[in-house]
């Protein structure tokens, strides 16, 4: 049985999939706080097989603990968590009681259930400003802001857990941009309020919920002046996690990014879009943003090297998945039946 904290979420309820998929039994524990228990319902029903919901928080150590014993957990794939990088910056203390004290109690509690293998959610974050592209694992680390230094403190807080105890199996993957949603187009992002990411805000300014996309800076020294990055696939992104897990058969610590490797400017994203669902997408361009960089993508050669994972899905396929999501679900999961907070389906 493999637990999934956050697994009602955008990245959860992909990842539930890939676990149901390869004949994994699931046990998806989530507060709630930003992810509708909706997710889950259409993820057993793609996928043709049941998974154990628990309604529970990470910061909740007794719960968790409960949790691992008695549905016989072997392994924790770790994804809750505060993730708005402007959000970090209003609300510090609040992401590291989240994120930073929520993994302590999580590990906490597997150490007391002799659980010791975890796959964690990391993200490019923590490399900060490139001073080198791609960007690998050596490159040095340095967040610029709290959502990313909740993400480096885990870090190393796992590789100390690992260096006091070698029986540990822990893979660390650092993710770049995940988008897209499954082709389905019955489970996708469905964010709360304004989308802090770009492909979010483009498809609900494509479907009419949004009047126009706003393009933070259109002066850096890229190619159409807009800042570029690392766009994944999250279903490829999900099958990192598997990878991962499967790979963690023998004590130790691996760090990987997952991306694919290339970059897409924003208005790449914008163009690619509008051709894929046919709808126009109205932006203006506003003022550049602090902290943002002109490009930002990644090395995963270590990922294809140690894992025998790459993303195999163009941004095309990307723009096209999170469409058909969007136009399928016009208001995200809100027009599903709202989720009762029971512990169980």
């Amino acid at each position: 049985m493999i637990l999934l904290t956050g697994g009602a979420g955008y990245i959860g309820s992909h990842v539930c999939m890939a676990l149901l998929d390869a004949g994994l039994d699931v046990v998806a524990v989530d507060n709630l706080s930003n992810s509708n228990k909706a997710s889950l319902e259409r993820v057993q029903s793609i996928c043709g097989r049941s998974l154990v919901f628990r309604h529970a928080d990470i910061r909740d150590e007794a719960a968790i603990y409960d949790i691992l014993r008695c549905c016989g957990v072997t392994a924790v794939i770790h994804l809750a968590g505060l993730k708005a990088v402007g959000d970090s910056n209003v609300q510090p203390i609040t992401y590291y009681e989240n994120n930073v004290l929520g993994t302590m109690r999580l590990v906490s509690a597997m150490t007391k259930a002799k659980v010791k293998t975890l796959v964690f959610s990391s993200s490019a974050t923590v490399y900060g400003i490139p001073t080198y592209l791609p960007l690998d694992e050596k490159h040095p680390l340095g967040p610029t802001n709290p959502y990313g230094r909740t993400k480096l403190f885990i870090e190393e807080m796992l590789k100390d857990l690992h260096r006091s105890d070698d029986e540990w199996r822990i893979g660390i993957l650092r993710y770049f941009n995940p988008v897209g949603a499954h082709e389905s187009g019955l489970v996708g992002e469905d964010p709360l309020g304004v989308p802090n990411n770009l492909l979010p805000f483009v498809a609900q300014v494509a479907i009419g919920r949004r009047d126009k996309l706003t393009i933070w800076g259109n002066d850096y020294d890229t190619p159409d002046g807009t800042g570029i990055r690392d766009f994944i696939h999250v279903v490829d992104l999900a099958s990192g996690h598997l990878s991962a897990l499967r790979h963690l058969k023998e004590p130790g610590l691996l760090t990987v990014n997952l991306g694919t490797g290339a970059g897409s400017s924003v208005l790449d994203v914008v163009r690619t879009f509008e051709a894929v669902s046919g709808r126009p997408i109205p932006y203006a361009i506003g003022e550049r943003r602090a902290g943002d960089v002109a490009i930002c993508y990644a090395d995963p050669t270590l990922a294809e090297r140690v894992l025998g994972w790459k993303s195999t899905r163009s941004l095309a396929q990307m723009c096209s998945d999170h469409w058909c999501w969007q136009s399928k679900n016009p208001d995200g999961y809100r027009g599903a039946e709202h989720p009762e907070r029971s512990s169980d389906f």
